[in-house]
């Protein structure tokens, strides 16, 4: 995988190359580009995939231990991602953590379409019985810790109140042990994990909601129809208030839409993307 050294420290990425329109995938907290894996191959034919591996639990690589890696110091990485490679009229695809809705607030002109599937958003902050521990663990020294030892016990995770509940079909272990396995092994990511979980506030997803009002660009939101941890309403809600907004389910999927129904996904972005071209330069 290319490597890219931004602010914050190295991090890897998915690049399929090509003169295609550049799609960029962001996953979610405690995942990786696996996540993207089967709508990254779909749409690398027609389209120039990026997958940033963010500094959220699953990454390689540990961060400076002086990075701002809070919801806000994250969504700026994400900023400094589409600088750095010079990516312009970028259709930035959203899953899971909500962090591609703050930098869509703040303006980000490199941003040419958004598509949100299945993340935290407005009040629905910390979602669901898996981010309400992850929050309150986070609030109790060594919480986190031993929340993390649950990952190590398969009959645990794929309990329907842990990750399990977050897709609608089975999670394979190998992938589990994959997204995982840095933060049981290594302090460092712990540390950038813990960060995040112990620096996003209540309102953050309140406020960069009402600055999404003013989002001028062309937006898809995209939900699992069976998420129980965010619900399609609140999916909605988030559609009706962004100005060129436009809302559809995802069949047969919860939270992990990418790795639910990734076909019915790619059709989705494949039909936005042509229906709202981009701008000639």
């Amino acid at each position: 995988m290319p490597e890219l050294e931004l602010s914050a420290g190295v991090i890897d990425y998915v690049d399929t190359g090509g003169d295609g329109e550049p799609v960029v995938l962001v996953h979610g907290l405690g995942f990786d580009e696996s996540v993207w894996a089967a709508v990254t191959e779909a749409l690398r034919e027609d389209y120039r995939v990026l997958v940033p591996v963010l500094p959220l639990g699953s990454h390689r690589r540990p961060m400076r231990p002086d990075a701002d890696l809070s919801a806000h110091g994250i969504a700026r990485l994400l900023g400094e991602f589409l600088e750095r490679l010079d990516l312009r009229g970028a259709t930035l695809v959203q899953n899971d953590a909500g962090t591609s809705q703050l930098l869509a607030a703040e303006g980000d002109e490199r941003i040419g379409r958004l598509v949100l599937t299945s993340c935290e958003a407005l009040s629905n902050y910390p979602p669901g019985v898996q981010g309400k521990s992850l929050y309150w663990a986070s609030r109790v020294p060594g919480g986190l810790f031993l929340v993390l030892q649950s990952f190590r016990v398969p009959a645990l995770w794929r309990m329907q109140t842990a990750l399990g509940g977050m897709a609608k079909h089975p999670l394979p272990p190998e992938l589990v042990r994959r997204w995982y396995g840095p933060l049981l092994r290594d302090a460092a990511n712990r540390r950038d994990f813990y960060k995040f979980c112990r620096n996003v506030d209540r309102n953050t997803y309140v406020e960069a909601a009402e600055r999404l009002r003013s989002f001028d660009r062309p937006a898809l939101v995209a939900w699992g129809a069976e998420d129980r941890m965010m619900p399609p309403a609140t999916g909605r809600r988030l559609a009706e208030l962004l100005p060129q907004g436009r809302y559809v389910e995802i069949p047969d999927a919860r939270t992990l839409v990418p790795l639910d129904n990734p076909t019915a996904l790619v059709a989705e972005l494949r039909q936005f993307i042509e229906e709202n071209p981009a701008p000639k330069p």
